[in-house]
């Protein structure tokens, strides 16, 4: 196990961490700082941000991948301490080994977590027809759709059962109304998983449509500015909420608090590449 025994409490808890590094020319930089947040177990939490201000440091925390310089990460009650089984990840870009079919990505986890690949394989093909990818089987990456190669990805990180899901801004490459339905697909998939989620986005729209509260960070170094409740009843459909009149009140409010943290991200990055201008 790559944490404490499990015991009673949130699934997530980043209790006053900060995180600062060295840049490649040698000045100390800080990531986040005073960061607290906590994410109960089933539920789905959105965080969103000014670019640059640390929002894919925090699920760097959580995996293990980073530790932080003070404070604490703990994850199902227990200290993190190297990678955990228990989370699953999807990533901005598709994590699909373009050498191998689909089924043969889908049941990379599982084979290496050590289940048998009978198993594996027919798991597999259940997910996939949970995905609506039935009959894709043989194919390879570079023959899908963006649509069909995030639908697989999904596939590929909830057939190994996690508790904790992290999103890096998943759907940002895809287009509009491929966005809509992957957003209706991980709504399903994740009503039926009951995973904890935490999904880092620069769409406010996207974080609102998904999400039971919504982090909004300060320009960096980033701490939490504010956190919101998302009062929308469940289940929802993404491409109809949108239109109703309790989402756009929230996304108003949201807005007009997250908007004073990106103008000043932007100030902040001009003035750093005014620096670096000769």
């Amino acid at each position: 196990m790559s944490t404490s025994a499990q015991s009673p409490g949130p699934a997530i808890e980043l209790l006053g961490v900060s995180r600062r590094f060295l840049t490649p020319d040698g000045k100390s930089m800080t990531a986040i700082r005073d960061f607290t947040m906590t994410v109960e177990r089933g539920e789905f939490v959105a965080v969103v941000g000014p670019t640059g201000c640390g929002k894919s440091t925090t699920l760097n925390l959580v995996t293990g991948l980073a530790a932080p310089s003070s404070g604490q990460v703990r994850v199902m009650g227990g200290a993190v301490n190297g990678i955990d089984p228990r989370i699953g990840f999807v990533f901005q870009t598709d994590a699909l080994f373009p050498w191998r079919s689909v089924i043969d990505n889908v049941v990379a986890g599982p084979v290496f977590r050590g289940m048998a690949k009978e198993q594996a394989y027919a798991s597999a093909r259940e997910w996939l027809a949970r995905v609506n990818l039935s009959g894709h089987e043989a194919k390879y990456p570079h023959q899908l759709s963006g649509g069909m190669r995030k639908r697989v990805s999904l596939a590929q990180t909830f057939i190994n059962e996690p508790q904790i899901l992290l999103m890096d801004e998943p759907f940002s490459a895809l287009d509009v109304q491929t966005r809509v339905l992957m957003h209706d697909e991980l709504l399903r998939l994740w009503s039926q998983s009951k995973a904890s989620v935490v999904f880092v986005t620069h769409d406010l729209e996207e974080a609102i449509a998904l999400a039971d509260k919504v982090y909004v960070l300060t320009a960096g170094p980033a701490t939490v500015k504010s956190v919101y409740t998302i009062d929308i009843p469940r289940p929802r459909v993404v491409s109809e909420i949108r239109y109703d009149k309790r989402f756009i009140e929230i996304s108003q409010t949201i807005w007009n608090d997250l908007r004073d943290e990106v103008m000043r991200g932007a100030a902040h990055e001009e003035a750093r590449v005014a620096e670096v201008q000769p």
